[in-house]
């Protein structure tokens, strides 16, 4: 009995309760009760914005368990990123070293700090509470936010990026962070974690502007650059599948990846098919289980049985009863995993 919906205004403790359970290195939900409900604000008004354009807009996701009330899960899309304080990262360019007398030729991987101001949307802040882990749920609450992507298309960029968390261990511990940024920013990985949600501009004032040769690194720390964190790779495989290429983007203080893919070439995207209800029935005769969606701001999905008949549909009595659909009304639906 799962549902994922847009985030209401009475979620806030239900949510802040969740996210307190998320691990280190989920960067974008370290945050504090108020900064939360700033969040949720911004997020309420984005949702009922009838025209709105990129401009930063969170667009906050949270999976609820119709069964109990309970909220197990949240996620979101960020319109745009960069603007007045910009996105940063690292790139991995390659440094080629010549001497013509030795006959020494040598290419050494470089990280060089990149600011994007005028950036393309994100998705992030992906949290699923342990206890729903499996059967699924986690691919619901992720691709969930394809189909309102492909539905408000005009809302965001034509570059969709996700940040992947990168290796850090249960005590706060990031390899990288203890062999770069530490020695900047004279605090440990937590307390940045907290202090960078809160303002990028620390980033440009610390973070040193010249390229770092990774050989010169702690050998531990070259290993996790570009490494995602053990429970992260169930999302990181799925994320490929849907068409998504790591492009040499990794993240300044963890060192995970930052993946990246055209809008309109994410597979839930391409092949989300969208129509009008037909029938509503008990059992759906021919049909699938497929990621089932409204197509209004007051967004909602679960996974249901549909069946299509050119751009009319038939969906099971309980999706209905979730989604809030009656005959006539428009749906997209998706194949859970490509075909």
């Amino acid at each position: 009995m799962l549902i994922v919906r847009c985030v209401r205004e009475d979620d806030l403790d239900s949510l802040f309760d969740l996210i307190q359970k998320s691990e280190f290195g989920l960067t974008t939900l370290k945050i504090s009760k108020d900064e939360l409900e700033s969040r949720i604000e911004r997020s309420l008004f984005a949702f009922r914005q009838k025209d709105a354009r990129p401009q930063g807009q969170p667009y906050v996701f949270v999976m609820e368990d119709m069964s109990n009330g309970r909220l197990v899960g949240t996620c979101a899309i960020y319109s745009k990123v960069g603007g007045f304080e910009p996105m940063y990262s690292y790139e991995i360019k390659k440094s080629i070293h010549t001497s013509e007398g030795l006959g020494i030729k040598k290419e050494v991987d470089t990280l060089h700090l990149r600011a994007q101001h005028d950036g393309p949307t994100e998705i992030g802040s992906l949290f699923l509470s342990p206890d729903y882990w499996g059967g699924g749920h986690g691919r619901l609450l992720s691709m969930s936010r394809f189909l309102f992507l492909a539905e408000f298309r005009e809302r965001f960029e034509d570059k969709v990026i996700a940040e992947m968390r990168g290796v850090v261990d249960s005590n706060g511990v990031s390899p990288l962070w203890s062999a770069l940024g530490s020695h900047f920013f004279q605090m440990d990985f937590p307390k940045a974690e907290t202090l960078t949600t809160q303002s990028k501009k620390v980033i440009g004032d610390l973070m040193p502007k010249h390229p770092i040769y990774l050989p010169l690194l702690p050998q531990e720390a070259q290993d996790v650059i570009g490494k995602v964190h053990a429970n992260t790779e169930p999302a990181l495989a799925m994320l490929l599948k849907e068409g998504f290429e790591n492009r040499g983007l990794v993240d300044l203080f963890d060192g995970g990846p930052t993946i990246e893919c055209e809008l309109e070439n994410i597979r839930a995207v391409r092949e989300s098919k969208f129509g009008t209800v037909g029938a509503i029935a008990e059992t759906v005769d021919g049909g699938s289980q497929q990621i089932i969606s409204n197509t209004r701001l007051d967004f909602r999905t679960c996974l249901g049985q549909v069946s299509w008949d050119g751009d009319v549909a038939t969906i099971d009595q309980i999706s209905a009863l979730r989604l809030d659909l009656k005959n006539g009304d428009s749906i997209r639906s998706v194949n859970l995993k490509p075909t």
